[in-house]
């Protein structure tokens, strides 16, 4: 195997679905499995979710992550989140997805491809990004259903759930006065992982947990209950003693301030390691950490050492927790960007390796 790996704990997996499903007792969930379960590996994850937390529907980006689910054997509802492209229609159907549908292109197209099929209609309630204007639901509700589409729910996706209580529910209240208008009811779902946890949006029929799933607080603070699922490890393939002044890496970016041990980690920017960590990154080793030294590289990554380890040595370079330097949301927070970001770089490349299924 690969000398550097992940670790997935789908036990904390569980405990952070058991968690999400107490904020929101009376909505079924909707597991968000989308950008390979934000680099956890959504197969995986799926499979866990479903057979161990009972959870019955998931929602991907792409009809291609939508399809593989498919090939991996899970048969539940798979929401298309987003808004579906009349060139992807016949994907969806192909793979018996659920589109999301802000445009009578998309639902003549769907239509075409699957006649009578489910669909889920959005609401752009004010992020601006893709939906239905909230007064123009009503009539695209009755031109999708006169394609003879089925509308199983109708959903919206709060802009600032994370940080602005006030706008989130006004939002949600936009949202609500136009499904209300409708001359039926139908299900709605609008709460994210950031909603979730703030009690908004919990009490419609469904909620779409993502990132919390997967222990990281949508809001970058700690987040009590939650627990982060994934570590990531690493072996040194060389150990080597440099002189004073000899550069290390393209660039030689770095010189050895004296007589100094470099190791050399088998991972480098294009598995995640970001490349802006170069000469200020860290790893975790024996409780304390290491520098990055030299720039990080496409495929390797060097590190400065106090002294010569063997090649059997663990270093942690992504630790399941909330630490400054090695936690997704820490290191993501110094690289001015989100633990997001971070997650769903890791590269499939990477060996995964599953803990806690037992």
């Amino acid at each position: 195997m690969r000398p550097t790996w992940l670790e997935i704990d789908l036990g904390a997996l569980g405990r952070n679905c058991a968690h999400l499903a107490g904020r929101a007792p009376d909505a079924q969930l909707i597991a968000v499995v989308k950008a390979d379960a934000y680099g956890h590996g959504a197969v995986r994850v799926a499979r866990y979710l479903r057979e161990r937390c009972g959870v019955r529907r998931f929602a991907v980006a792409t009809s291609g992550e939508g399809a593989e689910l498919r090939a991996a054997g899970i048969a539940e509802p798979v929401l298309l989140l987003g808004a579906l492209h009349p060139d992807d229609a016949e994907g969806a159907a192909r793979h018996g997805l659920t589109p999301t549908l802000v445009t009578l292109a998309a639902a003549r197209a769907f239509a075409a491809a699957r006649p009578g099929g489910r669909v889920q209609v959005k609401v752009d309630s004010g992020m601006g990004r893709v939906g239905v204007a909230p007064a123009e639901l009503a009539g695209f509700m009755a031109a999708v259903e006169g394609l003879g589409l089925e509308v199983e729910a109708i959903y919206t996706h709060f802009a600032v759930a994370d940080e602005d209580e006030a706008e989130t529910r006004r939002q949600l209240a936009v949202f609500l006065e136009a499904a209300r208008a409708l001359p039926r009811r139908y299900p709605l779902h609008a709460a994210n992982s950031a909603a979730i946890l703030a009690g908004l949006g919990t009490g419609l029929d469904f909620v779409r947990p993502g990132v919390a799933l997967y222990g990281l607080p949508p809001d970058m603070k700690e987040a009590p209950g939650l627990e982060p699922v994934l570590a990531w490890k690493a072996r040194p393939t060389q150990v080597k003693r440099l002189p004073a002044g000899h550069g290390v890496g393209y660039g030689l970016s770095y010189r050895a301030g004296g007589e100094e041990w470099i190791a050399t980690l088998p991972f480098g920017y294009a598995d995640g390691f970001s490349r802006a960590l170069s000469n200020r990154g860290w790893v975790r080793w024996r409780g304390g950490y290491a520098p990055v030294a030299g720039r990080v590289s496409m495929d390797q990554t060097t590190v400065r050492l106090p002294e010569p380890v063997g090649l059997d040595e663990v270093f942690e370079v992504v630790t399941p927790d909330l630490d400054e330097r090695t936690g997704l949301t820490g290191r993501a927070r110094a690289l001015g960007t989100i633990h997001y970001e971070l997650a769903t770089a890791l590269s499939r490349r990477l060996p995964r390796i599953y803990l806690g299924d037992g």
